[in-house]
């Protein structure tokens, strides 16, 4: 069990440099920026160093007619939550547009929590620093620093600020690995509501709206002894229907993901079936080598039917889910989401399992007596020997003979002989094949520095063949 940290949370108005001072704070890019108000809907999490210790410092959305009953209600929820669970409150302001009506508003629900605070006013650069902090002061916030977030300009302030409320205490202790777990899928087909269900609470906000989650966030959670990073990302759109700015971003965010993930889990909506875009994400996953399991949501809104349509539908495409499991649940009413942790962790341990050299080259030796490889261009590939090279994915490297005449259809019955032969659940495979040079191509001969009487040997022989190759010419 690691220490509790203690928690940071920024809070503020759309557009005045929350997740740019996030960013800074903790030294990464996690937090999707942009001049676009309102980008930032979900809490953020990440950690930050002060003076040796590690505190927890979460970015929020923008408090704006957060009392409407719409999605900006949901981010209020967000961001409440973010209050009541930190130690700390970075309220955040912008000193170029000045005070603010809804800053008094956000002052006066800040007052009613009895948190520490600390009133940032940011975007200072080349203005009176005096000045602004008599502007908001009427905020009833005792604790002001100035700041340019974009400058980099102040965060010395803001690090002198937390330095008392550090403790060698808090350092934090070595956990075990992180599996990353990431949640993809097109939008508004219950990406969010599936993470709610499996962590118990509404962490990510879950709305009836295409496009919710913007920016790629995650949150912790730990299920049967390890440990989980668990990545929601923004739905995934065709090319030609992706034009707003902002979903660009989050596209691009989400394809980040899947590269940074151990396992990949793509959430299909059972009521409009397999689509062309799916098979583009899910091609996405493929290509980065990343394991995979087919999560079908809203399963339990289907009759009989077409239940049994949706299964010919994926038996049809068995090239694309030949060694991926295919869960079926509804992330609503947590059906099946013990079925879905179960197939993660096969597909992670799959991902991850070392084949030891003597039994690969058994298994070389037997498929090569029971399935030779087709001769090519007279000469027949020999596979002499194998080895394992990496995991995530399991790489085989295979050595032999004339491999460069081994047409991709064998490769592919390499691959899932050897699924098949070790069970491996819900990864794919990479085969290499390396050539084995022959001793006697006088082309690739180097002359060895040994004594003089060899190398004169070689001189003598390299000459010779280089005479006779110039009178066939």
């Amino acid at each position: 069990m690691g220490l509790i940290l203690k928690t940071i949370a920024i809070i503020g108005r759309p557009n005045v440099g929350k997740s740019s001072l996030f960013n800074i704070l903790t030294k990464s890019r996690d937090a999707l920026v942009a001049d676009f108000p309102g980008l930032t809907r979900d809490r953020h999490y990440s950690k930050i160093k002060i003076n040796n210790s590690s505190m927890l410092i979460v970015d929020t959305g923008g408090l704006e007619a957060y009392r409407a009953e719409n999605i900006l209600n949901k981010m209020f929820q967000q961001t409440e939550l973010a209050i009541d669970e930190s130690d700390l409150i970075f309220f955040i302001v912008d000193g170029r547009l000045g005070r603010h009506p809804q800053d008094d508003e956000i002052a006066r629900f800040l007052r009613k929590k009895n948190k520490t605070n600390l009133l940032i006013i940011n975007k200072c650069e080349g203005l009176n620093q005096d000045l602004l902090k008599f502007e908001f002061k009427n905020l009833g916030i005792e604790n002001q620093i100035c700041i340019s977030a974009s400058h980099n300009e102040g965060i010395d302030l803001i690090y002198d600020f937390l330095a008392p409320y550090c403790d060698d205490s808090t350092q934090e202790e070595a956990n075990d690995k992180k599996i990353k777990l990431s949640i993809l899928g097109k939008p508004n087909v219950g990406k969010s509501t599936l993470i709610n269900s499996i962590v118990g609470e509404d962490r990510f906000i879950a709305f009836d709206q295409p496009g919710t989650t913007r920016d790629s966030v995650s949150t912790d959670f730990e299920y049967k002894g390890k440990n989980f990073l668990i990545i929601d990302t923004a739905g995934i759109r065709k090319k030609g229907r992706v034009s707003d700015a902002i979903e660009k971003f989050s596209v691009l965010k989400s394809i980040l993901a899947i590269n940074e993930s151990d396992v990949s889990v793509l959430v299909i909506n059972a009521d409009e079936g397999l689509g062309s875009q799916d098979l583009q994400i899910l091609g996405y996953i493929l290509e980065s080598g990343k394991p995979l399991v087919v999560a079908v949501n809203k399963w339990d809104l289907l009759d009989q039917y077409q239940k049994e349509v949706f299964r010919n539908s994926i038996t049809k495409k068995n090239h694309f889910f030949s060694n991926y499991e295919v869960i079926y649940i509804s992330a609503i009413n947590k059906i099946g989401i013990n079925d879905l942790w179960g197939a993660i962790l096969r597909a992670y341990s799959s991902s991850i399992c070392k084949i030891k050299t003597p039994v690969l080259n058994r298994f070389i030796n037997d498929l090569q007596q029971s399935h030779q490889p087709p001769i090519f261009r007279g000469i027949r590939p020999k596979l002499k020997f194998a080895h394992q090279g990496d995991t995530c994915p399991p790489t085989i490297i295979i050595h032999g003979n004339h491999l460069s005449g081994i047409k991709k259809d064998y490769i592919r019955f390499i691959e899932s002989s050897i699924i098949k032969t070790f069970n491996l659940i819900g990864t794919p495979i990479r085969i290499q094949l390396n050539e084995s040079e022959n001793p006697y191509d006088i082309d690739k001969v180097k002359i060895k520095k040994t004594g003089l009487v060899t190398r004169r040997k070689e001189i003598n022989k390299k000459r010779e063949y280089l005479k006779k190759k110039k009178l066939k010419n």
